[in-house]
């Protein structure tokens, strides 16, 4: 599974300069896969209609190890995307049909930086 930023970028969301928040949802498949692709499908496209919502990466290995970090403007907004009716009803569903065993973790990102994909096929300056 891939989740890809934003339309148009590729596997790395579009951030804003830092400060920001990060869930990071780390988390081992088991049990049944009836409704989870669409379920994961349908929870990217609520999360991004939230307010403070900021993109989403997220990806999983064969093993079925698998990590999802979503970025959030504030606190707050995390915490209404947690509240979330239709989110709480699939966070439900995954702790009992879907994962073996999962994690989240919060935390505030005061420095980001990286490599921008653009350059990494040889060509200009």
């Amino acid at each position: 599974m891939s989740i890809a930023g934003a339309e148009g970028q590729g596997p790395f969301a579009d951030l804003p300069s830092p400060p920001y928040y990060v869930v990071v949802f780390s988390s081992v498949r088991g049990g049944l896969a009836e409704g989870y692709d669409e379920a994961v499908a349908r929870m990217v496209e609520l999360a991004r209609a939230q307010p403070g919502f900021l993109g989403v990466e997220s990806a999983r290995g064969a093993d079925g190890f698998g990590i999802t970090t979503s970025y959030w403007a504030s606190e707050e907004a995390i915490e209404a995307w947690r509240r979330h009716a239709e989110h709480a009803l699939v966070r439900e569903r995954g702790r009992r049909d879907w994962y073996r065993h999962f994690e989240v973790r919060v935390a505030r990102v005061e420095r980001a930086y990286g490599r921008p994909t653009a350059r990494l096929d040889g060509g200009g300056k």
